[in-house]
């Protein structure tokens, strides 16, 4: 593992208790930095913050936004200020086609994978801004850009995370804080439980590489888009995705 250096670095991610969220928190808390966990699953985060140095657990619904605001005054005040925000928290929603959606289930997908990101960033980046300093990394999906079958709810979601990527990124660009977004291909976790293996034959299809991403290597990525050396690229799409990405 290439060492990346978070030394004095406090970071936010959210979904932090498993799958690639705890191995970003791994990473960022192996290089040095202080990682507080945004979950819902209060028994999850705690014990994947046990599990980690210089981590703490934070019980919040990314989708409330009283909820998001107590949580960021609480990190606040328990890490002294936040530095990085990776905003991972999200779900697939079933593998059906737009019109035999229930828009109560739409809605959901939307909800915790944009909206949330939305709050997230609301509550956390005026700090960044106000001390001069941040990081933000947002976890897309290459559905955001390609747009997968029976799908629908996910690739808008993830399309509309780029989307504020790139503009959070440009309000963001004279401040010191820096955003940018991942567009995994399928990573190996436990969201694969969610859709149907049918679905998954077709996502496994489309990479080059004929394999899923790890979490590791999604963690190494954001790593590095959270550090001092990415400094001059800010709204900007990294795919991770074994080379299914065309543009």
């Amino acid at each position: 593992m290439n060492r990346i250096d978070l030394k004095g670095r406090n970071a936010v991610v959210t979904g932090g208790a498993r799958g690639i969220g705890h191995a970003i928190c791994e990473r960022l808390t192996d290089s040095g930095a202080r990682c507080a966990i945004w979950d819902r699953d209060a028994e999850a985060a705690e014990e994947a913050a046990g599990s980690l140095r210089g981590a703490e657990a934070i019980v919040v619904d990314v989708t409330d936004p009283a909820s998001v605001e107590a949580a960021g005054v609480a990190t606040t005040k328990l890490m002294g200020g936040i530095d990085i925000l990776v905003n991972n928290a999200g779900i697939a929603g079933s593998s059906r086609k737009l019109w035999e959606c229930e828009p109560e289930e739409w809605q959901e997908v939307l909800q915790i994978d944009l909206f949330g990101v939305f709050l997230c960033c609301r509550a956390l980046v005026p700090g960044m801004i106000e001390n001069g300093y941040g990081r933000v990394v947002n976890i897309a999906s290459i559905a955001g850009k390609e747009g997968n079958p029976n799908a629908s709810h996910y690739s808008a979601a993830k399309a509309g995370v780029i989307g504020l990527t790139k503009s959070l990124g440009k309000e963001c660009a004279e401040s010191g804080v820096i955003v940018n977004c991942v567009t995994p291909a399928v990573i190996e976790t436990d969201i694969l439980k969610q859709i149907s293996q049918e679905h998954i034959d077709y996502m496994l299809s489309r990479i080059p590489m004929g394999r899923f991403g790890l979490a590791g290597e999604a963690a190494s990525l954001v790593a590095w888009l959270c550090s001092e050396d990415c400094s001059f690229t800010t709204g900007g799409v990294f795919d991770l995705s074994g080379g299914r990405a065309t543009y």
